[in-house]
């Protein structure tokens, strides 16, 4: 695959949170990309898990370690020495963190921290992507997407973890990085779905759960508008982000959103509706009591910067996007195909896609 300038190709690079649903596809595509690829994650956080129905443990250098552990994080790329790092290692659920608001602090904020900490005495790292959230903008409600200088903030502790992470990140390229050999930059993206996502408590995984043993799954906020993007669109927008960054010293520190098109904004209920038609028997209730009020309503970003400074944008269409991820949860279910195969298959699927469109990052 003749993509991303070639700036993989024989690259060491290191994922943390490797072995997370957006992590393990990173992993995949950087591979694929020629890349040497290491990671670094505190374990498995699912099961069923991507990272272990596509056998990534044995086909890159897999490092087990707390992103707190700054200690542990030093001695893993003391040992690799990566030239480029992407940043994924998260809490990433909006209801976890209000259960459990102190370690998603702690691993969202300070985990950055470590990071940034490690990445400032290594001058030979070259780049690094730092990978925050939408939710990291305090939500107005407006209906315009944010840009990347709208106000930060979250409500929860999950989005203002990540509000402080991109202060974080701020703060070290400013007074630590500035003038450094390392370029760092910040992204923010979500409502990510595809195949291999199993985390608790979100729309697609919960849906799998239920209809793979002909359960109704219950629906916990159908009318909230999510602006749904397949995991590829933003993961191909860090590749390319980071692979610009290593030749245009105008993208250190900067921050960029990665979303779909307006076309994309769909309620929960749009997504399963369209989820159904292609699962045979799928069912699906509304809770007793919609907790729609616990998240936010309406959030979308606005990707006009990285149009204009990276010649990004989204690819895929709702229907596509819808289909992509269906296709891969049926494959697994059931069992007619190599999942690492059909998962990168389905890479080059939207390369493809992504070069008939004409977008810079896809074309030799």
């Amino acid at each position: 695959m003749n993509s991303f300038a070639n700036a993989y190709t024989g690259r060491r690079v290191l994922v943390t949170g490797h072995t997370g649903f957006k992590g393990a596809w990173l992993a995949l595509w950087l591979q694929h990309l020629g890349a040497e690829v290491a990671g670094y994650s505190d374990g498995i956080p699912t099961d069923p898990s991507v990272f272990h129905l596509l056998g990534m443990k044995d086909r890159l250098s897999h490092h087990l370690g707390d992103i707190r552990d700054r200690q542990r994080l030093a001695e893993v790329l003391d040992a690799f020495r990566p030239q480029s790092i992407f940043h994924l290692a998260a809490q990433p659920l909006v209801l976890r963190s209000l259960d459990d608001p102190v370690s998603t602090f702690e691993v969202n904020t300070m985990g950055m921290v470590n990071v940034l900490e490690c990445i400032r005495e290594r001058p030979w790292i070259e780049s690094a992507v730092l990978v925050t959230s939408d939710k990291a903008y305090r939500n107005e409600e407006w209906d315009r997407g944010y840009l990347e200088t709208d106000r930060l903030g979250g409500h929860d502790p999950y989005s203002s973890s990540k509000s402080c992470a991109e202060l974080v990140a701020h703060a070290y390229h400013h007074s630590f990085l500035l003038d450094s050999a390392t370029a760092t930059a910040t992204t923010r993206a979500g409502n990510v779905i595809g195949g291999g996502d199993w985390a608790d408590d979100r729309i697609v995984p919960d849906c799998i759960r239920a209809w793979s043993t002909g359960e109704s799954v219950e629906v916990r906020s159908p009318r909230s508008t999510r602006p749904w993007q397949h995991v590829l669109e933003p993961l191909s927008g860090y590749l390319w982000l980071g692979a610009r960054m290593l030749s245009d010293p105008s993208l250190d520190g900067e921050a960029f959103n990665f979303g779909p098109g307006d076309q994309q904004d769909k309620t929960v209920a749009d997504l399963l509706e369209s989820m159904a038609g292609r699962w045979p028997g799928a069912d699906w209730e509304i809770a007793a009591a919609d907790q729609a009020g616990r998240e936010a309503a309406l959030l979308k970003l606005s990707c006009d910067k990285a149009l204009h400074r990276l010649d990004w944008r989204a690819v895929l269409q709702f229907p596509e996007t819808v289909g992509l991820t269906i296709d891969w949860y049926r494959t697994w279910h059931e069992r007619d195909a190599d999942l690492h195969q059909f998962t990168t298959d389905q890479i080059e699927h939207y390369t493809r896609l992504a070069l008939s469109a004409g977008l810079a990052w896809a074309t030799p």
